[in-house]
């Protein structure tokens, strides 16, 4: 008898530490949510700035930066999601019902995980396509520049070659 309650004991702590794993997990989907959230504005905040005639390079590559910020914070979550789930899973699968909120919860979490991804990626390709297109047109002012430059470069070095002819009809018996 004593036995049992031991192992009755044992289970309602495993699964009550259950309910915590699972409460983490959630805790970290919501903080993947806000890092996403964070990623979403800072490539507003890009779209912003290529948005303008001349591009703000410092504010731009602060922008780039902290995306590569919040990417690195995004990948510990994914791993520390994955290990944590990876202990779990059978406890959860075998005791569905008992995490069956948290599963809720997670699943909804997950969706706007997803939502975000994609908003995120189109958000992505616009503004590679923006900055593409500025520095392409940066490019081609560059080779305007340096045309027109050449071309004056030119003109002066053949009306320096000229050599002066006296003129002709010059009386030089004076």
């Amino acid at each position: 008898m004593e036995r049992g309650y031991e192992t009755l004991q044992g289970s309602v702590e495993r699964l009550g530490m259950g309910q915590n794993i699972a409460q983490i997990l959630l805790q970290s989907l919501i903080k993947k949510n806000q890092v996403l959230d964070a990623i979403i504005k800072q490539n507003s905040i890009q779209e912003n700035i290529l948005k303008q005639e001349d591009l703000d390079m410092e504010a731009f590559e602060a922008s780039l930066d902290e995306i590569g910020t919040l990417i690195e914070e995004l990948e510990k979550l994914d791993q520390g999601f994955e290990t944590v789930y990876d202990k779990m899973r059978v406890e959860i699968l075998e005791h569905r019902s008992l995490y069956q909120a948290e599963i809720a919860q997670m699943q909804e979490q997950i969706q706007q995980i997803t939502d975000k991804s994609v908003k995120i990626n189109a958000a992505k390709m616009r503004n590679q396509m923006r900055a593409e297109n500025h520095f392409k047109r940066k490019s081609q002012e560059i080779k305007n520049a340096a045309s027109k430059t050449r071309v004056a470069r030119n003109y002066y070095n053949n009306m320096n070659n000229l050599h002066c002819v006296s003129p002709q009809f010059y009386d030089s018996k004076k």
